[in-house]
């Protein structure tokens, strides 16, 4: 009799993939957060000259190059005034293993997870392969995490709970004042906050904050990866930062998950950070054009969509039956279910393709609001 893991039975195949998968190879792909620009020119140059000299070939530290995390130290004390241990930096195969690793190192079974709903899928899905227990938490209107709801979900069972800003699926980018409560948060009642910042520099409207500037405890974990930050999703790497305790535990996770992150990456990793930083500035001020394309075509069609101040997507409100009519029609758009049970209702764009692109796919989906309403 065939046997499977109970824990792997509670997740299914994310709904991203789903409806990326069901759509035909000329639809206009609306649905997966891939930047179209190529990553720094510096980068791919510094992982192939690693491999024409051999230098790529062999397994690195299991954290990770010592210059690579060096390098993220510096990225910290440059963004946001933090004096970062190279030591305390773990380097992964993209911002989902240092997601995972930070989950398995603090989440027993039973422990809760409280996390934002709609939130991006591995949240939920990463937290029921560690035992645990997800604790979905609704956003408020304009789709920001709100603190006191956090606070008010914290049980003598919570682990940790995740934020995320700027935000996946909703782009919403949270104010100072929150950020600076979920640091308080994890002071005051103990529990680990696990800080997505992967969209990081995708932000148009408001400020990025981290509540590792915050914090007074160790209680914050920083989950980031080069795959938005310079449109590096191939690539798969990631790193964690976090205090020397807790990355000593979730070393124990990853060093035989993972062993080490690929080494050509790292390479690349390192020249995209220490490099020229042109790409960053020029990669959002494309998709803020294309965010404000996409708002507007929406709010001509007659959907309610608050505007994104960040990440490469938004959320509009949307009717039954919208997201069919636009896959019939060659357009992918992700249902906000996928997302979470909150996320009823809406749907998610992503905007990170070129702009005649998105003007032909908000045609698309004007025909189809009009076949539904």
């Amino acid at each position: 009799m065939t046997h499977f893991s109970e824990r792997v039975e509670q997740v299914s195949i994310s709904g991203i993939r789903e409806v990326f998968e069901a759509a035909g190879e000329d639809a206009i792909n609306l649905g997966l957060g891939q930047p179209d620009f190529s990553a720094p020119t510096h980068a791919r140059e510094a992982a192939a000259e690693a491999i024409r000299e051999g230098l790529a070939d062999g397994y690195t530290e299991n954290k990770g190059l010592t210059s690579l995390r060096e390098a993220i130290a510096d990225k910290h004390a440059r963004d946001q005034g933090l004096d970062v241990d190279p030591g305390d930096v773990i380097a992964t195969a993209g911002g989902s293993e240092a997601l995972h690793i930070a989950l398995e190192a603090h989440v027993d079974a039973g422990d809760e997870v409280i996390i934002p709903d709609p939130g991006f899928v591995s949240y939920d899905a990463l937290t029921r392969l560690t035992g645990g227990t997800p604790v979905p938490v609704p956003l408020r209107d304009d789709l920001t995490i709100d603190p006191d709801a956090i606070e008010a979900a914290i049980t003598d069972d919570t682990a940790a709970f995740v934020v995320n800003s700027p935000g996946n699926p909703t782009g919403a980018v949270s104010p100072p004042e929150d950020v600076r409560e979920f640091a308080r948060i994890a002071d005051e009642h103990d529990v680990l906050c696990i800080s997505d910042e992967v969209y990081e520099y995708t932000v148009f409207d408001g400020e990025f904050r981290s509540p590792l500037e915050f914090a007074d405890s160790d209680n914050v974990v920083v989950v980031n990866s080069a795959s938005k930050l310079y449109s590096m999703t191939g690539w798969r790497l990631g790193w964690v930062v976090s205090s020397t305790r807790r990355i000593e535990r979730m070393l124990r996770v990853h060093q035989y998950a993972q062993a080490c992150a690929a080494a050509p990456s790292q390479f690349a990793a390192e020249a995209a950070l220490t490099g020229p930083q042109d790409q960053v500035g020029e990669m959002t001020e494309s998709f803020e054009r294309r965010r404000d394309i996409v708002v507007d075509g929406l709010t001509d069609i007659g959907l309610d969509v608050p505007t994104p101040g960040g990440a490469f997507y938004c959320m509009p409100e949307v009717p039954e039956g919208f997201v069919d009519e636009c896959l019939d029609r060659g357009v992918i758009v992700v249902p906000g279910e996928a997302f979470g049970e909150h996320g009823k209702g809406y749907a998610r764009l992503s905007y990170a393709t070129d702009e005649d692109s998105l003007h032909e796919a908000l045609d698309v989906m004007g025909e189809a609001y009009d076949a539904v309403v």
